[in-house]
C-alpha cells in the first residue's frame, strides 16, 4: 500500500488535537526526539511537521498528499485545494477589531484607515466586497498590539476565546470568516494515495460520530417502550432487553449531544428509569 504524507503544525493551536484525532483513528505516532518527519508504526503514514504558515504551499507543490489545517488558512493561501472532511475541532474566526475607545457604527467607519493583519487577502477580499479601501498593514505576529504602538486603527486576526482582545484594549466589531480544522487534499495527489485517503477517512468519521453521540441505557416499564423508541433518534431501532422484574426492560440506544438534554426530559416523562449515559469510543456505520 502506498504511503501517504500528511502534513499538520508543528506546534501552536492544531498540533495537540490533530495528534490526538490520528491517536483516536487508532495511528500510533511516535516524536520523542522532535524530528521534522515521523512515520507511523501501524498505518501507511507519513506525518511532516510544518510551520503553520508553509503547510498550503507544500499542498500545491505535492510535496505532501493531505494536511490537517484551518479552513482560514485556505482562504488566505490555498485556493483550489480540496476539503476532504471538517474535523470540528479548533475552532475559531477570522475578525475585525478596533480599540475600545474607537466610536464604531459599521464597516464604513474603517473607510482609508490602517489596518494590520497576517491575513492581507482576505482582508483585500473582504473589503472590496464592501467597496471599502484601507491601508493595510502586513504583519507576522503580534497583531493585536498594532494599534497600541501606533502602528494600526485597527487589526483583523484570529479570535477563539476573545481574551487576547481584551487584555489588548480591542474590541471585535465584525466577523469576517469562521474557521475550523479541516482534512485537506493537494491537488497533486496520486490515485494510489487516494485510496489510503479514503482509509483514513473512514477512520476519522467513526472518530468524528462517536465524538458527537452518546450511549444511553435505561429501564422502561413494557408498556412505555413504543412511546419510548419514537422519542429516541436512533440508528435503527433500540435494543430491548427484558429485565428480572417482570413487566420492565432494559432499553439501550445512541443520541445526539447537541440534543441531550432535551430528549433525557422527555424520556422522563415518558416514564424511562435509572437512565446511564456512556461515552462512545467508535462509532462505524
Amino acid at each position: 500500500m502506498n504511503t501517504l504524507k500528511i502534513a499538520i503544525q508543528k506546534s501552536g493551536r492544531l498540533h495537540d488535537e490533530s495528534i490526538q484525532i490520528l491517536k483516536d483513528c487508532g495511528i500510533s505516532v511516535y516524536n520523542g526526539n522532535d524530528q521534522l518527519k515521523v512515520t507511523a508504526s501501524n498505518f501507511p503514514l507519513e506525518v511532516y511537521y510544518l510551520r503553520n504558515s508553509d503547510i498550503p504551499q507544500y499542498l500545491i507543490d505535492g510535496v505532501v498528499d493531505i494536511a490537517i489545517v484551518g479552513d482560514n488558512l485556505l482562504v488566505e493561501k490555498g485556493q483550489n485545494i480540496q476539503i476532504a472532511e471538517k474535523l470540528g475541532f479548533s475552532k475559531c474566526k477570522v475578525s475585525v477589531a478596533v480599540p475600545k475607545n474607537f466610536n464604531y457604527n459599521s464597516i464604513q467607519d474603517l473607510n482609508g484607515l490602517r489596518v494590520a493583519t497576517s491575513y492581507p487577502k482576505t482582508v483585500v477580499d473582504y473589503f472590496s466586497s464592501k467597496e471599502i479601501s484601507v491601508d493595510i498593514h502586513q504583519i507576522s505576529g503580534s497583531v493585536e498590539i498594532a494599534p497600541n504602538i501606533g502602528l494600526s486603527d485597527a487589526i483583523v486576526d484570529i479570535v477563539s476565546s476573545g481574551s487576547t482582545l481584551f487584555k489588548n484594549g480591542l474590541k471585535e466589531v465584525e466577523v469576517i470568516l469562521k474557521s475550523e480544522a479541516v482534512l485537506a487534499v493537494s491537488p497533486q495527489i496520486s490515485e494510489e494515495a487516494k485510496q489510503v485517503v479514503a482509509k483514513l477517512q473512514f477512520r476519522i468519521q467513526s472518530v468524528l460520530r462517536s465524538r458527537k453521540s452518546k450511549y444511553i441505557l435505561m429501564n422502561v416499564p413494557n408498556d412505555k417502550i413504543s412511546e419510548i423508541s419514537k422519542i429516541l433518534p436512533v440508528l435503527k431501532s433500540p435494543t430491548v432487553m427484558p429485565l428480572a422484574e417482570e413487566g420492565w426492560s432494559s432499553v439501550h440506544s445512541v443520541i445526539d449531544e447537541d440534543k441531550f438534554w432535551e430528549v433525557i426530559d422527555q424520556l422522563k416523562e415518558a416514564g424511562a428509569e435509572g437512565i446511564l449515559v456512556c461515552p462512545i469510543e467508535k462509532m462505524v456505520l
